[in-house]
């Protein structure tokens, strides 16, 4: 899991050109849009997109249940494992 959630890190920072940021300063736990690690709903479409492409998984637009996926990177971890 731990490899797993590294390349989601790594892939949050390519996509979204945080250049500023590393592997380490992202909290597996903590949210990623808001109060958190900041992401926007531009960055949540990039992410989207990323995810997608690399893991081949189906995301629906402004669905209750991807929202609860893309809360962190500890639940993103857990719904590409499922």
């Amino acid at each position: 899991m731990h490899e797993l959630e590294t390349e989601i890190k790594a892939l949050i920072i390519d996509s979204l050109e945080l250049e500023d940021v590393s592997v380490a300063d992202i909290d597996a736990t903590e949210a990623l849009f808001g109060e958190g690690l900041g992401l926007d709903s531009i960055d949540a479409l990039e992410l989207g997109l990323a995810l997608k492409k690399k893991y081949n998984i189906q995301l629906e637009a402004n669905s209750e249940e991807s929202r609860k996926h893309f809360y962190s990177v500890a639940s993103l971890v857990a719904f590409i494992q499922e």
